[in-house]
């Protein structure tokens, strides 16, 4: 079903907007946010798996060079980051007896699997035309992510306007992402080589995420409502041109910064996540070591997690982030110790899960807070416009920071296929998992010095509510 057939503009009046009072109070149930969580649960079954997998698979299983691989990874994200925008645009214009947002997971769930399958089906031709395929498939995953993502993170404002239950929702969504890339991490190569490895039992490992990452979408779609509705006549027509809802994220500035975050943040994700696999075979010369070090920091996320709302709910949202960067860069410099030290590698890891816990279970919850921010500022209140920021940092710093996996190893001159790597080489692999997401912790810090939304944010409120 085409979003256009969702979609009516009945010429309305300009007013300011504002979502409905009483959604703000309205409690949400624990069912309603397990279900919202298990969307991003959905989506790290294919998308973590093939962000942590894929380089690896190309460079080691298909055998395309590092280099070509990174600069596909960029172009295609950098690429798919703009149709973010577009995604976004349209969600705000969808109407359906489902929501604006929610029935995006119902048409794509299926899509996205069958894309994912295809991204790994690399035909056996020459290697030209195999880079050509790798970038085509790619492509397509990419936007059929983007129409469940960014309708996706956009449900946690249309859920809930209340600042504490949108926190609440943010901490099982990234609880149960985490719990996705434990799961994707410890199974995905075990799994691949049970089913016979080589490329044959990585297509057949993606078709089983696939089969359970539909699944988990439907039950999202079938566990969650969508509440806040837009108070003013033209918004609820939806007649806001596409001009103006980009001048309203231009106004934004706490968006500008919530999504600059992100993108960030997923650089730092993609680069933890995809040199692990290097990291543990050519430093600790153990493969089986990916698995327990991305449990040993996914599992101490999960605990840090469980303090992340009542600790934002005191000290902000900002507060907590920066504390937690400065607990990873910690964790960080136990790791520089000694590279190849298992126990102070599990150590470092240790800590900088429990440091990453504020961070993963608040960085959507200050996006979120911009929409509020962004309509009392402009008057116009655009969800999907503004989660699509999000959508746009995900995809451009995942792509980044697998591009720069690609880049930095073929600089330092790795060559796929196992075997003794030179002293360069390895270099390459420690900047990768270490000197590069310790510098980036820095610049996160100073990115949030500039956000104070946390306190201007109940005063917001009351204002928008007094208007409406």
């Amino acid at each position: 079903m085409s979003a256009s057939s969702q979609t009516s503009t009945v010429p309305g009046e300009h007013a300011a907007s504002t979502a409905s009072p009483a959604t703000s109070a309205e409690k949400i149930g624990l069912l309603e946010k397990i279900g919202y969580g298990c969307g991003d649960l959905a989506s790290n079954f294919i998308w973590q798996a093939m962000s942590i997998f894929i380089v690896y698979y190309y460079t080691d299983v298909i055998g395309v060079a590092a280099g070509i691989i990174g600069s596909i990874m960029l172009f295609s994200r950098v690429f798919d980051g703009v149709s973010d925008i577009a995604m976004g645009y349209v969600i705000d214009k969808t109407r359906s007896r489902h929501g604006k947002a929610r029935p995006w997971l119902l048409w794509l769930a299926v899509p996205f699997a069958l894309s994912a399958v295809m991204l790994f089906a690399v035909p056996d031709v020459s290697p030209f035309w195999q880079v050509v395929y790798i970038a085509v498939t790619y492509n397509v995953v990419c936007l059929v992510y983007t129409g469940l993502n960014v309708p996706y993170g956009t449900m946690n404002s249309l859920i809930t306007q209340d600042q504490y239950q949108r926190s609440l929702l943010n901490v099982y969504r990234m609880s149960l992402a985490l719990v996705g890339v434990l799961l994707v991490s410890n199974l995905t190569l075990p799994v691949a080589t049970l089913l016979g490895g080589g490329q044959f039992g990585w297509v057949v490992t993606f078709m089983i995420f696939g089969s359970i990452g539909t699944a988990l979408f439907i039950f999202t779609f079938k566990t969650t409502r969508e509440r806040v509705k837009p108070a003013s006549q033209r918004q609820r027509d939806s007649t806001v041109s596409l001009k103006e809802s980009l001048l309203t994220l231009c106004k934004n500035r706490y968006w500008a910064l919530a999504t600059s975050f992100i993108l960030m943040t997923y650089i730092f994700n993609a680069l933890n996540s995809g040199a692990v696999v290097y990291y543990a075979e050519y430093i600790l010369d153990d493969t089986w070591m990916v698995g327990i070090v991305t449990t040993a920091y996914i599992a101490f996320i999960l605990v840090g997690m469980a303090c992340v709302a009542p600790l934002t709910k005191r000290y902000g949202k900002r507060n907590a982030i920066i504390v937690g960067e400065l607990i990873t860069i910690f964790g960080y410099l136990v790791m520089l110790i000694d590279l190849s030290n298992v126990t102070l590698i599990i150590a470092g890891t240790i800590i900088r899960g429990i440091g990453k816990a504020p961070i993963n279970g608040s960085m959507f919850a200050i996006l979120g807070d911009t929409i509020e921010y962004g309509e009392w500022k402009t008057g116009i209140r655009n969800e999907g416009m503004v989660y699509s920021g999000g959508s746009m940092g995900i995809k451009v710093g995942s792509g980044l920071g697998t591009a720069l996996i690609g880049w930095v190893l073929a600089f330092g001159g790795y060559v796929g296929g196992g075997g003794e790597q030179s002293a360069t080489a390895l270099l390459s692999i420690q900047t990768l998992f270490i000197y590069l997401p310790l510098a980036l912790c820095v610049l996160l810090i100073v990115l949030m010095l500039f956000y104070d939304l946390d306190k201007r944010y109940p005063s917001i409120i009351e204002d928008l509510k007094a208007r409406a």
